[in-house]
């Protein structure tokens, strides 16, 4: 039987710490593995990770035990309402319904949440959401068979079996009690932007929500360009030409997907504009990858190691005033100087080996836990 998430309890505000910005901890993504069955060209590209690349060995990676107990001092001690497990591709993890019954049992929880490209999600979506799973999220890029297998890295016979085995996964996630599902498409002008009315048109009516998510700069392996980002409001426009839409109000401060709703009652779209219109000023998420480093920014460039003092007996008061002392100095708000950056980047002299002299050397998507 799923486990209820508990409500919150009071946040003590002597406890709550405010970064440097003015703003509070509220979700936490917990990256469970580096490693995934994909290679998507915006996070994994297959020409940098082939096959037998090399990711963190196993004890490197925190265990299921570290992970809950980090988690439990992130909502006790430091005010975290939101939980999300990510990885690479967190169903890869063995046994991770043991994880999420964990999880679901923290008192002070109020969301646990998982995002999968949704490949090993048929055969998982029912003990995960008897282990206490909340909600899940599914990574379609293109619901075209071809375009889907282009933009997750496939090749080979076997390269068209992908889609229908994602789409049995969102069945079978259906199936096991999840009655709204997210639907994620990374949108990149010239390779899946066709995709954007099909999947729009699939999701209508059916209580899911197809999130649209502008082409991100997150590491240094995946060749953006800011041509290639489709605008949100472009992505707005040609839906609502076909079934108009209206803007509506955010759930919740820090959400990062603006909402619209269909006009005619079919339900609701997110676009997630984090080039165009950057929302740092809302954000409330710090990321834990699967080796122990706290990440205050998406687009950071290294992180804060809890493992060591985790592993060296550091007790939760410890662990509690260093992530304080830590989310106390965060300034992140790369996004917003994105456009700075970029007008720099066009007056910086190259290197010999063709990166610019200020570059800013970024961690990966699938090491930061997207």
């Amino acid at each position: 039987m799923q486990q209820p998430l508990s409500r919150p309890a009071p946040i003590d505000a002597a406890r709550e710490r405010r970064d440097a910005l003015g703003r509070p901890l509220r979700e936490l993504r917990l990256s469970v593995t580096d490693r995934c069955n994909f290679r998507c060209g915006y996070c994994m590209p297959s020409d940098s990770f082939r096959e037998d690349a090399h990711f963190l060995p196993r004890p490197e990676i925190l265990s299921y035990e570290e992970l809950a107990r980090l988690a439990r001092l992130f909502v006790s001690e430091l005010g975290v309402r939101k939980l999300r497990v990510t990885g690479g591709e967190p169903l890869l993890r063995r046994d991770l319904p043991r994880l999420i019954d964990w999880l679901a049992k923290i008192p002070g929880a109020t969301d646990l949440a998982l995002t999968t490209n949704g490949f090993l999600l048929e055969h998982l979506a029912r003990p995960l959401r008897a282990a206490g799973l909340a909600r899940v999220t599914v990574s379609v890029d293109s619901l075209d068979p071809s375009q889907f297998a282009a933009m997750s890295g496939a090749s080979g016979p076997a390269a068209l079996e992908r889609l229908p085995r994602v789409l049995a996964g969102i069945d079978a996630a259906l199936a096991a009690g999840f009655e709204q599902l997210k639907i994620n498409c990374v949108v990149i002008a010239g390779q899946n932007d066709s995709a954007i009315l099909p999947l729009a048109e699939r999701f209508r009516g059916t209580n899911h929500i197809v999130r649209f998510i502008e082409y991100m700069d997150v590491g240094t392996q995946n060749a953006w360009r800011a041509n290639d980002v489709v605008p949100a409001a472009e992505i707005v426009r040609r839906i609502s030409a076909v079934w108009p839409l209206e803007a509506a109000p955010p759930n919740h401060r820090g959400e990062v997907a603006q909402r619209f709703r269909y006009r005619d009652g079919g339900g609701e779209i997110g676009v997630i504009a984090s080039v165009s219109q950057p929302f740092c000023g809302e954000c409330q998420r710090a990321r834990l990858s699967a080796d122990g480093k706290l990440l205050t920014c998406l687009f950071a460039q290294s992180g804060f190691d809890l493992k060591a003092p985790l592993r060296s007996g550091a007790t939760d008061t410890e662990l509690g005033e260093l992530v304080r002392n830590v989310w106390a100095v965060r300034r992140d708000r790369y996004s917003e100087q994105r456009a700075e950056l970029e007008t720099r980047a066009h007056s910086t002299p190259i290197r010999s080996n063709g990166e610019r002299t200020h570059d800013r050397r970024r961690l990966e998507m699938y090491q930061v836990g997207g």
